[in-house]
């Protein structure tokens, strides 16, 4: 009891031990011509202070001992500035920067995009409500170094520097969206970027903070679900557009109020749509066959993708109490989504022709029913201490629903319910600053149907994280390290597909409904080394060095079963294949081992800046899938693929091998005159299996782009053409890919209507009706782009 209450002690000592020392800092905020800078933002790092500087510039705010102010206004690099309690008139200089500094919060320590020493691309504001799509690879696939899986556009995954599904962290606030996307392809995120206030792209291994499963990158969703600052009166917006290529209506809300410290939020989309429009292409020889056997002279066209329709709606609501000290919130948000699978087909799923007919004597569509309930909490006390500065903990619980739908019945029903929390204690240690942590996760995954071909599975992960940083001068250092317990069970049906046995006497196989339970853990250990030598204001050179390990999904470990949105038959790494029998044999299963180096020249300051991004990425034992040369079907199982027979489907096998990834990614602007600005960016990724062993599969092509933004009076225009590389390095059981060229154009006209700020747009998607074709899709000869579409939209803010 003693001892208990010594430790109790010393705690609560730790916990109250405010300083003593705390000063009045006054100062001045200046331009680079010393024109005094009114309303930036004066914000006492680590505490809950923030103020702004008045019409001449000029701030006094109260600090604890060894403070850091942070200094931003937009347009502006952002300024940290040391201070102690003897600190007084200071005068501050901001460098002027064509971009905009925003602060990214999936890095954890506060630091803006011009700051990370790890690459990273932020959209938010006016160029994300302009860019915006109904999913995350659309809207995204246009920065450098990322692109879309693209299973047509009601269900495209970001794709960065050739690492998608279980490599890339998509994570809302932080927290993972525990949705199906990591598992298939067709499998839409639930991520809405309709209603996001930024979406923040960090590029390279960033498994530190947010797990193995970001060895490739994160892509984190910010909403203000969950309001962290006080909201003094009522604000919304509203917004309504119409897309033309697919006949689509989108509408989308959002009221936000608060009284005494306690906030409110709602926010709700709603979109629908039709199948979209192409320009006229060949249909696949498998897809316009004669089923009355009559030779075909020519290929059958098409100029839409059939079953390409959505229809969502989302709802979100939430409130917090915003204190001197402690912020307490809770967010609820609904997810009610139906959406087409293109190129979808049964044809060879039990050995015969299994289409639907309508009366009109179409094909019956098949298509997914996405339902979620996500609800996150977050608890955040400020201390005003010499040591420890905040204690952040977030909570979330979700609860995912999809169910693939065909003749009106529900075939395969895909359900993840996931509890996660994540706890972080930001601290000053001397002249280190950082954060350490723990992060807890629980996936309860189940399948049900026919395409069920990954089994049931609870992944449980246990984690402890540490990331400091210190200044040297110009130079900051950052050094991290995590270790993770990770632990996948499920229930393996040993025989679940073995056909060779005779049907008429199915009894007589013992083993053919036997389970084996199946349990294996890892531990991932992670760590980092990085530092940005700001060499001069608004430039700086970056050098990163990482190591990450994974452990394979339930996908990737498992499956053994038809994956009809593919068209394959799938297998995980735990299963052998001997004489045409499947054996489950989960032996010697080694972990995905990464060594990235990422090196960055960065330049913000005045009319011309640009970022140049070098990586190279050494992954051992790689996990991926091979073409294994057999093919399956129902009444025969396994059998070696022949020439000329197309009956079956291929089998391919997860299998792990050494990789290496390596590119270039960049982007550079200029600012010509006050209104207009010309932007160039493009990305190069090289993906291959080490030994000269060839390429990886569905590595996105190279791309290089450009943007011209010319504002005049209340008008905004912008012209961007993106040009897609031929893609020729590919796998023996690939096709190479065509270039093509987008052009896109946009126009924003700024109006007032009574009290309401009012915005008119007006967005034209590949102006000149190109054809495209998406390397990294898995239907890419089957869901061509979308032809030219005209959006035409309305905002309005008051």
């Amino acid at each position: 009891m003693i001892r208990h209450s010594l430790i109790s002690t010393a705690i609560i000592t730790a916990l109250s031990s405010f300083s003593a020392h705390a000063a009045l800092v006054t100062g001045q905020v200046f331009d680079n011509n010393k024109q005094p800078l009114s309303y930036a933002d004066v914000h006492v790092h680590g505490k809950a202070q923030s103020i702004k500087t008045d019409e001449n510039g000029r701030f006094s705010i109260n600090i604890d001992a060894n403070s850091q102010l942070h200094i931003s206004k937009n347009n502006f690099v952002d300024a940290r500035v040391q201070v102690t309690e003897t600190s007084s008139a200071l005068n501050i200089t901001l460098v002027p920067t064509s971009v905009e500094s925003v602060v990214v919060y999936a890095s954890a320590l506060h630091k803006n995009s011009l700051e990370m020493i790890s690459p990273v691309s932020v959209l938010s504001g006016d160029e994300l409500r302009n860019k915006a799509k109904p999913t995350l690879g659309e809207t995204l696939k246009g920065l450098p170094g990322v692109n879309a899986s693209y299973f047509g556009p009601v269900s495209s995954s970001p794709i960065i520097r050739g690492l998608d599904g279980p490599r890339v962290k998509i994570t809302q606030n932080g927290l993972d969206s525990s949705d199906a996307s990591r598992i298939g392809p067709d499998h839409a995120t639930s991520n809405d970027s309709l209603a996001a206030e930024q979406i923040e792209v960090l590029r390279g291994p960033a498994t530190l903070l947010y797990g193995s499963g970001a060895i490739g990158g994160v892509v984190n969703v910010v909403d203000n679900r969950i309001p962290t600052d006080n909201i003094e009166q009522l604000t919304g917006a509203v917004e309504y557009s119409h897309d033309t290529v697919s006949n689509a209506n989108t509408y989308a809300a959002k009221l936000e109020t608060g009284h005494n410290n306690f906030n409110f939020h709602f926010d709700g989309t709603k979109r629908t749509g039709d199948d979209y429009q192409t320009p006229r292409f060949n249909l696949p020889e498998e897809e316009h066959e004669d089923h009355e056997g009559h030779d075909e002279e020519e290929h059958e066209t098409a100029t839409s993708v059939k079953n390409t329709f959505i229809d969502s709606q989302t709802v979100n609501f939430g409130t917090s109490y915003v204190g001197e000290h402690l912020t307490l919130g809770v967010s609820y948000g609904r997810i009610e989504t139906d959406y087409g699978i293109p190129a979808h087909s049964h044809e060879h799923e039990h050995g015969h022709d299994h289409e639907h007919e309508h009366d009109e004597g179409e094909e019956e569509a098949v298509y997914a029913r996405v339902e979620q309930d996500r609800w996150q909490g977050l608890m955040s006390y400020a201390l005003h201490n010499n040591w420890i500065e905040t204690i952040n903990l977030r909570l979330g619980y979700t609860d995912y629903r999809h169910a693939e739908i065909e003749d009106g019945a529900i075939g395969t029903i895909f359900s993840n319910e996931t509890t996660e929390a994540r706890l972080n204690i930001e601290h000053k240690l001397g002249n280190w600053h950082g954060m350490a942590g723990y992060h807890f996760s629980d996936s309860d995954y189940d399948a049900d149907g026919e395409e069920a071909f990954t089994p049931a599975s609870k992944t449980t992960t246990h984690a402890l994280f540490i990331l400091e940083e210190k200044q040297f001068g110009d130079v900051t250092l950052e050094l991290g390290a995590r270790i993770e317990d990770y632990n996948i069970d499920s229930n393996v049906g040993a025989a679940a597909h073995d056909h060779d046995h005779d049907h008429e006497d199915d009894h007589t196989d013992e083993h053919a409904n036997e389970i084996t339970p199946y349990s294996k853990s890892f531990t991932n250990l992670s760590a980092s080394a990085g530092a940005i030598w700001q060499y001069t204001p608004g430039q700086s050179i970056a050098l990163s060095v990482s190591h990450s390990e994974r452990a394979p999904l339930s996908a990737e470990l498992l499956s053994n079963g038809v994956h009809i949105a593919t068209g394959t038959y799938e297998l995980g790494l735990g299963y052998a294949i001997e004489d045409g029998e499947i054996h489950f044999e989960p032996e010697n299963i080694k972990q995905e081992t990464s060594t990235n180096i990422d090196f960055g020249f960065r330049r913000f300051s005045g009319d011309f800046g640009y970022t140049v991004n070098f990586f190279y990425n050494d992954i051992a034992n790689f996990y991926y899938q091979q073409n294994t040369g057999l093919v399956f079907d129902e009444e025969h199982g396994l059998e070696a693929a022949e020439p000329g027979h197309d009956d079956g489907m291929a089998v391919y096998q997860f299998v792990s091998k050494d990789a290496k990834l390596y590119g270039i990614e960049f982007d550079a602007h200029y600012q010509l005159n006050s209104n207009a600005m010309v932007k160039v960016f493009g990305d190069s990724t090289t993906a291959k299996l080490a030994d000269d062993e060839g390429y990886l599969p569905r590595i996105p092509a190279n791309k290089l782009g450009s943007e011209l933004q010319y504002n005049i009076s209340d008008w905004q225009f912008s012209l961007t053409g993106t040009h897609y590389f031929e893609q020729r390095d590919i796998t023996a059981y690939e096709t190479a890919t065509d270039s093509y060229t987008l052009f896109d154009a946009q126009a924003n006209y700024q109006l007032s209507v009574g009290p309401v700020d009012t915005q008119f747009y007006i967005n034209v998607d590949n102006i000149t009706d190109e054809l495209g074709f998406v390397h990294s899709s898995f239907i890419k000869d089957e869901a061509p782009l979308p032809g030219r579409n005209f959006r035409i939209g309305l905002r309005g803010y008051f």
